[in-house]
């Protein structure tokens, strides 16, 4: 739940998009230079709404891509290879060959619940870390409800949740909105509702959007270029 009295970002994005993650890092470390308070909102962005809930266990992550953009197995073997070390530049260890690709609409209806509950950074990078690290199914709601337990959230209120209705159209309005922005590409920052950047921008840029919003009240404004975003046509790497 957002906090009225903070510099509030919002970040249109998806669990299964490694420049998130990155771009998560980025935007702490801009956060922590910008030596202020900030208020985090992730917003909803699905790379592939008619993903499955899972694949054949013997579809992996690389066979995936090169099938998806119509690449080698080597090919894609690169594109993994080009993530991998952009991970290791900012801190993450991302182990794709144990990914397991899935539907993430249920993954965030649980991270708008996490909101109301005050917790949704802490699970987003659970789920980050669940996905890209762990090789664990995000889309099934045993797995979701064990991550949702891991940051501290009632299991038995997650259970709740995905076994209804609930946040559906928080996900969907989400959705919405990224498209009459014109939002193709994730990971999407908005700064105080009047400055977007879209991609994995340097920290330094990210900074520099957190103090023009702080001291600018006027209408949102798209500034830089995009870049290192992922989207349905595939990850900038």
């Amino acid at each position: 739940m957002a906090d009225s009295s903070k510099l509030s970002v919002e970040v249109w994005s998806d669990i299964a998009c490694p420049w998130c993650w990155v771009g998560k890092r980025k935007l702490e470390a801009a956060v922590a230079q910008f030596g202020e308070d900030v208020d985090v909102v992730w917003r909803s962005f699905e790379l592939d709404p008619a993903a499955p809930k899972s694949l054949p266990d013997d579809v992996d992550l690389t066979s995936r891509l090169a099938d998806k953009y119509g690449k080698s197995r080597e090919g894609a073997e690169q594109m993994v290879d080009r993530m991998t070390a952009v991970g290791q530049d900012n801190g993450i260890e991302f182990r794709f060959e144990q990914a397991r690709p899935g539907n993430t609409f249920d993954a965030h209806r649980l991270l708008h619940w996490a909101s109301n509950e005050g917790t949704q950074n802490a699970l987003k990078e659970r789920l980050f870390e669940a996905y890209m690290q762990q090789g664990k199914l995000v889309s099934d709601h045993e797995v979701l409800v064990e991550l949702a337990a891991d940051v501290g959230l009632d299991p038995e209120r997650a259970q709740l949740v995905l076994s209804s209705n609930d946040y559906a159209s928080d996900v969907r309005s989400d959705e919405a909105a990224a498209g009459t922005m014109g939002i193709h590409g994730v990971p999407f920052f908005v700064f105080g509702g009047r400055f977007a950047l879209s991609g994995a921008q340097p920290v330094q840029l990210l900074v520099q959007a957190l103090e023009k919003a702080k001291e600018d009240a006027t209408a949102i404004e798209i500034v830089g270029e995009e870049t290192e975003t992922c989207g349905p046509e595939g990850c900038a790497v």
